[in-house]
């Protein structure tokens, strides 16, 4: 870099800030969406019989990925302008081991008061030509700053595990062939994505089987779903006091060093 004069370096040192503050926002949209996430999560393994919620991640794009992204679809390189027109710098993935789990877990997060649904695609319903499968979700939530609270953007990809597993062989193959993939090859992928949407239909079939069944939840092992309460001191005697206040009895008085 050339020498710059004062204000040009003056200059460029807002334009760091504003681009600092800029990936910070996006970085803090997918925090309060992962919260969330996380919430449903825990509630489900920690209080109901059956979770949705097989696994999570989330990523964010650096700033070299936002500016090959700008450049590779002609993006004007204003902030304001990549706002608009990149919508997928944050995003999450949700995995869910049924299909109808992907809906579920999508309409709770779509019922919160402070998530904005701007897009939905469903490429479960209708996949792609080559057999890609997965529940678009385009949200905004509000993220408060010192001194704005700016609307940003989240994209959650809702899928299931039989979905993951594919997309994630066929995006290391076109890595691998720099998009170039054979034709032979393409066929087999897309006989794989017909043979795992097939998986994904049995494995239903047969959860669902399961629950029909009405297995007692007491016959189940609960050792996991009670692990995230484990450190939550909860004396009988508290337990105790609870239950009298259901049915209406008097509490007798507890220590008042408990």
């Amino acid at each position: 870099m050339t020498d710059l004069g004062i204000n040009e370096r003056n200059a460029l040192r807002e334009l760091k800030t504003e681009l600092t503050r800029f990936i910070m926002s996006y970085k803090f949209a997918t925090d309060e969406m992962m919260t969330k996430i996380n919430i449903l999560n825990e509630e489900f393994s920690s209080i109901h019989d059956y979770n949705p919620i097989e696994h999570v991640r989330s990523r964010l794009k650096s700033p070299e990925g936002i500016l090959k992204k700008a450049l590779r679809t002609g993006c004007p390189l204003a902030l304001d302008e990549i706002r608009d027109h990149i919508q997928d710098i944050a995003g999450i993935r949700i995995t869910c081991s049924f299909i109808t789990d992907t809906y579920r877990v999508c309409d709770m997060l779509s019922r919160q008061q402070d998530v904005t649904v701007l897009k939905v695609k469903d490429y479960i319903a209708s996949p792609k030509p080559n057999g890609y499968k997965s529940l678009h979700l385009l949200v905004a939530v509000p993220v408060f700053m010192s001194d704005r609270v700016q609307p940003v953007t989240v994209e959650i990809q809702i899928r299931t595990i039989a979905m993951d597993f594919w997309a994630s062989l066929e995006h290391k193959i076109y890595y691998k062939y720099g998009g170039s993939v054979p034709a032979t090859l393409l066929v087999d992928l897309k006989r794989a994505a017909d043979v795992a949407d097939r998986l994904d239909v049995e494995m239903e079939r047969l959860h669902e089987q399961v629950v029909a069944l009405g297995i007692d939840p007491d016959d189940v092992d609960d050792h996991v779903n009670l692990d995230l309460l484990s450190q939550l001191p909860m004396s009988s005697e508290v337990l105790e006091a609870f239950a009298r206040g259901l049915t209406g009895v008097p509490t007798p008085k507890m220590n008042e060093g408990a």
